[in-house]
């Protein structure tokens, strides 16, 4: 049988719903998702497996006119890996107008030779057919706008299921013939250690102010089986640090008397103990690292 395999490198501005469609076409949660900007924050893979095909699927962080050195570090890792993928999948919501952020990205992609490129369409289930099919003349517009054309336009509801195994199928069949990077049993190649401190900044990110999101980072300082529990009774020790900038975030993520926190805690060991199969112990605390985002020693030091 001949096996089709490559990689796909979704890009978009922040909030287009790249995390989200990717779960969906691995078939289960490897990448987290917010309705805040700049949730990914590294390059995620997840990893479709068929008996004939092989597809995976490069989440990497949103393209943005970056404000801090954060931001900037998360474009040229961005930008760094369309140039090494077999297609580059550009993702606009189809309940917002395309706007300078899609134009801006559009263009990026137009200077990448080799990969070929689609549009695909998402959050469909939030609009109007006629909005829709706005939406997909607008992005078809972007394409000749930017000198892009576009090999496949896809509309899709990632929330839904609708169109995702067609967007597959499409993916697929523009990917060479080639081995298979993963085993077959792979769904990605995250270490399961940052997939529990995304994990728990995903849950820090709910409901925080608008100024929290970009300020929040986690580190996991240390996971493992307790000793001295029976086979029949394990429990997964997690102790990890939550990072802001200031004091004052500091007190709105605790919240008043700990009950932010301890929100966060249950709601991030729930989601770990849901990937690791393990009931979980989970250890928060919080720290402030004075403007993290714009030092280079800190960012090194919170693995960007």
């Amino acid at each position: 049988m001949t096996l089709h395999s490559g990689f796909v490198a979704v890009v978009g501005r922040p909030n287009a719903g790249k995390s989200t469609l990717i779960n969906a076409l691995v078939g289960q949660k490897i990448a987290i998702t917010s309705s805040r900007p700049q949730t990914t924050r590294h390059t995620v893979r997840g990893v479709v497996n068929r008996d004939d095909a092989q597809l995976v699927l490069v989440d990497t962080p949103g393209l943005h006119r970056p404000r801090t050195l954060l931001g900037e570090r998360l474009n040229d890792e961005a930008r760094g890996t369309l140039s090494e993928v077999d297609v580059i999948a550009l993702v606009v919501p189809a309940d917002e107008r395309v706007g300078p952020g899609d134009r801006y990205i559009a263009g990026e992609i137009a200077v990448v030779r080799g990969p070929t490129k689609v549009v695909i369409v998402t959050k469909a289930d939030r609009v109007e057919r006629d909005r829709l099919a706005e939406a997909l003349v607008a992005v078809a517009a972007l394409g000749d706008e930017v000198g892009v054309p576009w090999a496949e336009v896809v509309p899709v509801s990632a929330v839904e299921g609708e169109n995702v195994a067609l967007l597959t199928d499409l993916l697929i069949g523009l990917l060479p013939e080639g081995p298979r990077y993963f085993p077959p049993d792979q769904v990605s190649d995250e270490p399961e250690q940052v997939m529990i401190a995304e994990l728990i900044r995903e849950a820090a990110l709910e409901g925080v102010r608008d100024e929290l999101p970009h300020s929040i980072a986690v580190v996991v300082e240390e996971t493992g089986l307790r000793a001295g529990r029976p086979d029949d009774r394990p429990l997964l020790d997690v102790s990890a640090w939550l990072f802001v900038e200031r004091d004052s975030q500091k007190a709105i993520v605790i919240g008043t008397g700990g009950s932010r926190l301890r929100y966060v805690g249950a709601t991030a060991r729930a989601e770990i103990e849901r990937l690791t199969g393990y009931p979980v112990y989970l250890d928060l605390r919080v720290k402030v690292a004075k403007d993290w985002q714009r030092d280079p020693k800190q960012l090194r030091r919170l693995g960007f």
